[in-house]
């Protein structure tokens, strides 16, 4: 039986508006809904008076512009990045020429994987001021935060979490409203599996992902994400039982629910699972292992 994500995707929000999350959480979204932003970027505002701002988002002027009103008789102290998509950090420049706040990220766009060439469709201008490793504390006035490493979508990827509220602001690592995307080579889904593993013992009680609503049965929905992605697995290997098939092949009979413009999305998602298949000895193809190939089961 496949496995159901416990999605959640009823979000009440107006664009421009500032929402009082919690004590300490506030948020801003973004105008620019999308396919793979679902209603928008999320940006968060983290503490009172000197404040940090999580993911200012895209190159979008007016979003910009929402933020510091957001934060009129306030400072931003710290402008922290989760990864370099370009719905996440291009906003930070803008911001911290307005602020002066120093940019805190694990670093520059595929600084995860220095050793293969970054993907297209990233911000490849953002290098942090302040590099941030995993295990990092970083403080301000009244707030507290971990930076946890968790490359997959990304490798670059970081996430945020809040000690005084036990909140975690997961980026695209962990989303309520669909799973993340990983796309070779800088994503990679050996990674992403290690790293939804690494976030089960840690107590953090609520998610704020940076596009849809929180989740807060936070142990269940990430367990849900492995099972679906071992689902996904079980998949490729019946789709492989008959012989040797192509990606495009796989998805079609694997997404059969989703709508075909996204198929090209769920190809690259294929190929992740795929190639984390073949590097555990269970495919092989008929030629270099890349996408264009020909996929058996191995034995």
């Amino acid at each position: 039986m496949a496995v159901k994500v416990p999605y959640k995707k009823d979000l009440e929000f107006d664009y421009g508006v500032c929402d009082e999350l919690s004590p300490l959480i506030r948020r801003v979204i973004a105008n620019n809904p999308s396919a793979f932003t679902f209603h928008g970027s999320g940006t968060y505002i983290i503490g009172r008076g000197n404040v940090a701002v999580i993911d200012p988002g895209p190159l979008v002027p007016e979003h910009i512009a929402a933020i510091m009103k957001a934060v009129e008789g306030e400072t931003i102290s710290h402008i922290l990045i989760t990864h370099t998509h370009r719905d996440h950090s291009p906003g930070a420049e803008p911001l911290k020429q307005l602020t002066g706040a120093k940019t805190y990220g694990f670093g520059p766009h595929g600084s995860g994987k220095p050793d293969m060439e970054p993907e297209e469709g990233g911000d490849m201008d953002f290098v942090p001021d302040v590099k941030i490793n995993d295990g990092d504390i970083i403080e301000g006035e009244g707030w507290t935060m971990e930076a946890i490493h968790t490359p997959g979508h990304l490798s670059n990827h970081i996430c945020f979490g809040l000690q005084e509220e036990k909140t975690l602001f997961t980026g695209d690592h962990v989303m309520g409203w669909s799973t993340t995307i990983v796309s070779p080579p800088d994503g990679d889904m050996s990674s992403y599996m290690t790293s939804l593993e690494k976030l089960l013992p840690l107590d953090y009680h609520t998610y704020w992902p940076t596009h849809g609503p929180a989740i807060t049965e936070t142990k269940p929905f990430v367990e849900a994400l492995i099972a679906h992605r071992h689902d996904r697995m079980d998949q490729i290997r019946a789709c492989l039982a008959g012989g040797p098939l192509s990606i495009p092949d796989m998805v079609t009979q694997m997404y059969t629910d989703v709508p075909e413009f996204l198929h090209p999305a769920a190809a690259r998602s294929v190929y992740a699972h795929i190639l984390h298949m073949r590097d555990g000895g269970e495919l092989t193809s008929d030629g270099a292992g890349d996408e264009r190939d020909l996929f058996s089961l191995a034995g």
